[in-house]
């Protein structure tokens, strides 16, 4: 089994895949893409990401969010050892 997650962005939602599971969930319209994942610990990603044309740092806290969807966030999050940006 791999222990990579993926992150991505479409439209107005942003895609974190792992395994056979994806979440989605809103993101802001001026969101053009992510770029790389600086740092990721269990549920909190660290991003660059472009907005207008312009790279900046972002955070997402993924436990927040699986918790709204009743997902058991300790249960996804335990075998993802590292967390890339991919685009399908």
């Amino acid at each position: 089994m791999s222990h990579e997650a993926f992150l991505s962005n479409d439209n107005r939602f942003t895609s974190f895949r792992f395994g056979d599971k994806t979440i989605r969930f809103k993101t802001s319209p001026k969101l053009e893409k992510y770029t790389r994942v600086i740092e990721w610990d269990a549920g909190y990603l660290v991003v660059t990401a472009v907005y207008n044309g312009e790279e900046t740092e972002e955070y997402i806290d993924l436990i927040p969010i699986l918790e709204n969807l009743c997902i058991d966030s300790e249960e996804f999050l335990k075998d993802i050892r590292k967390v890339s940006v991919r685009y399908d």
